[in-house]
């Protein structure tokens, strides 16, 4: 059930003023696009010197997130994962093989690329989408759910 009471728009709303100040501060100062998958890539696999501080504290904003709300509304986190391990470990295979072949993720096409209105990120985006409702609808009307 999705509780769409006005606490959880509000926060939503600001959530959203959030990552579109921080992706354009991000591409404003640095020239960098806000794709996580790019950011933690190179995290990972280090190509520049110089470029690792920026990198760490943007992954560490989005670890230390849920950390803030809490203090902010003095409610815990509610995090359900309803699907055995074996097939979230499949899920983020998947993920991660749609991302190199897609040459990015959501966030860098679904959010910053939509925004410069690049016709690859908007392409990426709807199959991103297609492929999404494809999935949920065989995984819980597919499977007699």
């Amino acid at each position: 059930m999705i509780d769409i009471s006005g606490t959880h728009l509000a926060l939503a709303a600001f959530g959203g003023v959030l990552i579109g100040a921080a992706v354009t501060l991000l591409l404003a100062t640095l020239g960098r696009i806000a794709g996580i998958s790019g950011i933690l890539l190179g995290v990972i696999r280090p190509d520049r010197t110089g470029d690792m501080g920026w990198r760490i504290a943007f992954i560490l904003g989005l670890l230390l997130a849920p950390l803030v709300t809490y203090m902010v509304t003095q409610r815990p986190i509610e995090i359900v994962v309803d699907t055995s391990l074996p097939m979230l470990i499949v899920a983020g295979l998947l993920v991660g093989i749609g991302t190199a072949l897609g040459s990015g993720c959501t966030s860098g096409h679904g959010v910053c690329g939509i925004a410069r209105l690049s016709p690859r990120s908007l392409t990426a985006t709807v199959i991103f989408m297609v492929v999404a409702i494809v999935v949920v609808a065989l995984g819980r009307f597919g499977a007699g759910g």
